[in-house]
């Protein structure tokens, strides 16, 4: 199945929520291998996803690395999600690569805002959290 990802589509949700290209690309190759039935290769993955081969590369190693996946060297090789990896949520996988998810407050210093309240009425936050719980209960056996 092929599943093409437009570069505007990532663009628009980068920015919103900030997720990083490393983060975006870890999730959805975890994504596409738990879906697969055989070994997936990187090139298959930059094909779908239209990601650099070497940064998809990158990533996958670090997640073989970590546990999350287990990889076949050769011409027919790839990459299968190991045991470990069916129990995890996109959370873990977030977090593994960006680090903890941090609590998203106003960047103006509150001794410094003008305003009585926040003007963006804590919608950073709210973003945020619904964002955890979101990435939090999905596991990555269940794409």
């Amino acid at each position: 199945m092929r599943i093409l990802i437009p570069n505007y589509l990532y663009s628009i949700m980068s920015k919103v929520l900030n997720i990083s290209e490393a983060a975006t690309i870890a999730i959805h190759s975890m994504g596409l291998i738990a879906r697969s039935e055989k070994l997936v290769s990187t090139q298959e993955i930059a094909d779908i996803t239209g990601f650099s081969k070497n940064h998809i590369s990158k990533i996958l190693q670090q997640l073989v690395k970590n546990g999350y996946l287990v990889s076949t060297r050769g011409p027919k090789g790839g990459f299968i999600l190991s045991e470990k990896a069916k129990e995890k949520s996109l959370l873990d996988i977030y977090n593994l690569i960006e680090g903890e998810l941090e609590d998203n407050t106003c960047k103006m210093q509150c001794e410094n805002c003008p305003f009585k309240s926040c003007i963006f009425g804590g919608l950073e936050q709210k973003f945020t959290n619904e964002f955890r719980s979101y990435l939090m209960g999905r596991k990555v056996i269940a794409l």
